[in-house]
């Protein structure tokens, strides 16, 4: 039966590294993932207001779906300087595309962002936003293992009407293939049931992961759009102030198609953990990637991607509720 790696994070997966800063004065901060070589990568975007950088690139019809680093960060449209932060010691480190002879390699590195701008931080930073320079210091402190909670990316969120944070599970499958997520919660969605304390993930909680609370009673998922008074008195229902972003990663041979697959297919676990998802008010994207290391054959290879997808998805679910719990302890 399969069961969570050694860390149950996401660098349970074999050669990448996760690395967190946060400003605590500002109250935001910097996720970052980190895949020496370039990963095997792609993107599914389906939140409403998303804040992305370098999706169409990993689209499967063009020539550079390959990844090298990955932020997620706070300060909305701000937090996207955190990428150029990261291709910039990147290059530097000899890291990316040789495109041309004798000029600098060209790492690719994608973004996407939450809206944390209007939790008490000090914003007032001008004209020099503290995103780049906290990319770099994520990208440097990039390890196996990694803060969950209200760290990094997660340091400003929400979700819902209580903290969000940063989560991550992952998966050993038991046939060489180990999946894990990572993600950045702060939906205008609900994590828990009505009953304010079970998370709608509970029924994929592994040991007691995420508090081990279940139902106790009947708590029947009837309002379409709980709380939404109290989420407008927040500010919450604002196109673009909220947002679930996730990464998904396996260490198998993937191509660019299968890995925009398997992102589609964890979506389903966002969805599962959040309710509702993928509302106009959210930014909700999902990245896929594969290293490659290890092949998936011929005859079972669609069997194999289904069951990686799932697993993905569950993945996504647990490590939602994860942030949470981390961020409320």
């Amino acid at each position: 039966m399969p069961k969570p790696g050694p860390l149950n994070l996401l660098t349970d997966v074999p050669g990448l590294t996760v690395g967190n800063a946060t400003d605590e004065a500002v109250a935001s901060g910097v996720t970052v993932v980190h895949f020496p070589g370039g990963w095997t990568a792609a993107v599914d975007v389906r939140g409403g207001g998303p804040g992305v950088r370098e999706t169409e690139t990993l689209s499967p019809e063009n020539g550079y779906a390959k990844l090298h680093g990955l932020t997620l960060s706070g300060g909305s449209v701000f937090g996207l300087g955190a990428a150029d932060g990261v291709v910039a010691a990147l290059s530097q480190a000899g890291e990316g595309f040789p495109v041309r002879p004798g000029a600098p390699r060209a790492p690719i590195v994608a973004g996407a962002v939450l809206y944390d701008l209007a939790n008490g931080g000090d914003k007032d930073w001008g004209l020099e936003p503290p995103y780049r320079r906290l990319g770099q210091q994520a990208l440097a402190s990039a390890d196996t293992t990694f803060a969950l909670g209200a760290v990094g990316a997660g340091r400003g969120a929400r979700a819902g009407l209580v903290q969000g944070g940063l989560g991550s599970a992952s998966l050993d499958l038991g046939d060489g293939l180990v999946v894990g997520a990572l993600a950045a919660v702060n939906p205008v969605g609900s994590v828990f049931m009505p009953d304010g304390e079970t998370f709608w993930a509970w029924p994929f909680e592994i040991d007691g992961e995420f508090g081990g609370r279940v139902p106790t009673g009947p708590s029947g998922a009837v309002e379409p759009m709980p709380d939404d008074s109290r989420l407008a008195g927040q500010g919450r229902l604002t196109q673009g102030a909220n947002t679930t972003l996730a990464v998904v990663a396996v260490n198998a041979d993937l191509t660019p198609a299968e890995c925009k697959r398997v992102a589609m297919m964890a979506q389903d676990g966002l969805s599962r953990a959040v309710r509702p998802a993928h509302t106009p008010f959210d930014g909700d994207v999902v990245f896929a990637v594969a290293s490659g290391a290890v092949g998936l054959g011929g005859a079972e290879r669609l069997r194999r991607i289904a069951r990686i997808g799932s697993a993905a998805g569950d993945c996504l679910t647990r490590a939602i509720a994860r942030g949470v719990y981390a961020a409320r302890g």
